[in-house]
């Protein structure tokens, strides 16, 4: 049985525990995003979500966050799922983005609105597993508002079933789902909306099922998860201690079965 381990991950456009962006300088922002890489490299996940990553922001030190951790972390595939992009003197070009050990077969990103700064979606990408096709989301969701959740969850089911029903090829698993989804302290709101509608179609499983991620020194509030399909077997979840983002990451490492799990392995609907 093929295992897989996957890591999702919001580094805070790479400031680490300075709590207002825009104020650490480049020197210390490169030096923080290479221990964000040794992390990534002593964790091994075949397969990185990133949240909150900058390709070329004035308050990021208008450099690719990205393709610094890729050469730093040694990883042969990343691909960017830009939701926030403004033009001129405060420029600004940040999101999601995958880093992988395995081929990226395509991707896509969706965004939500239209907003200058603070823009959330989703990236979507098929991974060869060994020529497995896998699909896995990195997924953001609104920091403030319950309808405004509710809302981005509906419209990326409703992409993922057309995205399904366009296909030619089926996928080899359901997708996987990862990301920041910004549950309020009180009130798993996001996470339980996903897990019903997903429950309609396959037994998902949440990790991780209790702990902190936000903030990292004292952790209070379980924001960030990996939303897994019937055919991951045998998993194991981890919340990652580390100081270097204002989150701490999620890792989960699961096997792959053979074959389709019962009721059709690649189907949303």
């Amino acid at each position: 049985m093929q295992r897989v381990r996957i890591l999702t991950f919001n580094i805070a456009h790479g400031r680490g525990l300075n709590p207002i962006q825009g104020l650490t300088s480049q020197r210390k922002l490169r030096l923080n995003l290479r221990r964000i890489a040794r992390l990534i490299e002593e964790l091994k996940p075949d397969i990185v979500g990133l949240q909150e990553i900058d390709e070329c922001s004035r308050w990021a030190g208008n450099f690719d966050h990205l393709e610094y951790l890729r050469l730093h972390s040694g990883y042969r595939h990343a691909v960017f799922g830009i939701n926030t992009r403004r033009e001129g003197l405060l420029n600004l070009s940040y999101g999601n983005a995958f880093l992988s050990r395995h081929p990226i077969v395509t991707s896509e990103t969706i965004v939500f609105g239209q907003r200058s700064v603070g823009e959330k979606g989703f990236l979507y990408a098929e991974f060869d597993l060994g020529g497995r096709l896998v699909p896995v989301v990195n997924l953001h969701l609104h920091f403030g508002s319950r309808a405004h959740r509710i809302r981005q969850l509906g419209r990326m089911l409703a992409w993922l079933r057309e995205k399904h029903h366009g296909r030619r090829q089926h996928w080899d698993v359901p997708p996987i789902i990862c990301g920041d989804f910004n549950n309020p302290g009180t009130s798993p709101d996001a996470t339980a909306t996903l897990l019903s509608h997903l429950s309609d179609y396959h037994d998902y499983v949440l990790h991780p099922q209790k702990g902190r991620t936000f903030p990292s020194p004292l952790p209070s509030r379980l924001l960030d998860f990996v939303f897994l399909p019937p055919s991951c077997l045998d998993i194991r979840s981890e919340i990652v201690r580390t100081y270097v983002s204002d989150h701490r990451p999620v890792l989960v490492e699961f096997g792959l079965s053979k074959a389709p799990a019962a009721g059709g392995g690649g189907s949303m609907a």
